[in-house]
């Protein structure tokens, strides 16, 4: 592995204990909810806010006026605040790669379960897109919550490392293994709209940044034969499922966003009532950046 100076490599324990120590000694109890005043033009106070709690946690979370408007280029506004810019368009995302996250009963997306009203098992976003194609950044807004339930959990994947590093360094050896996890192609009808996604589980990137691809999915996921590799996928899964104080659990309300470095998270199932005020829909965007950690003012 390279960058031998950096936290992330497994010889180098010395930068990794004082990073460790530096991360949870700044790690906040409770992430605040940043109130915006004007998405298009944030104040230095509120985007430094918001920088600062994703330095220490890779999560940030905002609020804007309930009776605020939404739109699309409100949203790319706000997000290339934070120099996410680059936006990632998925197969089922709209050409403008800003996908709106609701309840679909007809068409080829009622096939895919962030389009129905069932639970969301722990993932990180775009975990099957091409290895140089990889999301770094994720916003999610909300526009209207479900009527009851849609409950987001988060964890932040550098919480997760830290926590199976220092049980087993083995086991980050393992998840870092190339060939670790294979996401099959996607074909439909004969034609693959998707190629096989190979790769680790944990890499670090050319900038020295920690980036995990993941999914706790059973079905359409092959891992590599490995028993320290299951045992350490086993210990992943019992931390995303454990009472960890670095879980975090919130109902986005209306105006309110998370934007994050692509960390850990899920979403409970909800149900909705039978007006549009009832009915969730929540705007979702995939980038190939990071949240810029040298945007504080």
């Amino acid at each position: 592995m390279h960058h031998d100076n950096n936290p992330f490599s497994l010889q180098n324990q010395q930068d990794y204990q004082q990073w460790r120590e530096r991360k949870l000694a700044a790690y906040p109890p409770l992430l605040p909810i940043v109130a915006i005043q004007n998405p298009y033009q944030l104040t230095e106070p509120e985007k430094f806010s918001m920088i600062e709690t994703l330095q220490k946690t890779n999560i940030a979370m905002y609020a804007l006026d309930a009776q605020l408007e939404i739109d699309k280029p409100l949203l790319r506004a706000l997000m290339g605040q934070f120099g996410l810019t680059r936006i990632d368009r998925t197969l089922t995302a709209s050409e403008d790669g800003i996908t709106a996250l609701q309840v679909e009963n007809e068409g080829e997306r009622q096939e895919y379960i962030p389009y129905t009203d069932q639970p969301i098992n722990w993932h990180t976003d775009g975990y099957y897109n091409a290895l140089d194609q990889q999301v770094y950044g994720l916003a999610m807004h909300c526009v209207r919550p479900a009527q009851a339930g849609g409950e987001n959990a988060l964890l932040d994947h550098e919480i997760a490392y830290i926590h199976l590093r220092d049980e087993n360094p083995k086991y980050i050896e393992a998840l870092m293994q190339p060939d670790a996890m294979t996401i099959p192609a996607n074909v439909q009808q004969g034609q693959e709209m998707r190629a096989a996604s190979i790769g680790p589980v944990f890499s670090v990137n050319a900038q020295g940044r920690l980036h995990m691809r993941y999914t706790e999915r059973k079905r359409n996921i092959v891992w590599k034969k490995d028993p320290t590799l299951s045992a350490a996928v086993q210990r992943l899964t019992e931390l995303l499922h454990s009472d960890s104080p670095y879980l975090l659990r919130h109902r986005l309300a209306p105006n309110e966003g998370i934007i994050c470095n692509n960390v850990l998270h899920n979403r409970t199932g909800f149900s909705e009532g039978d007006t549009v005020a009832q009915q969730r829909l929540l705007y979702r965007i995939r980038f190939y950046d990071w949240v810029v950690s040298d945007a504080s003012p």
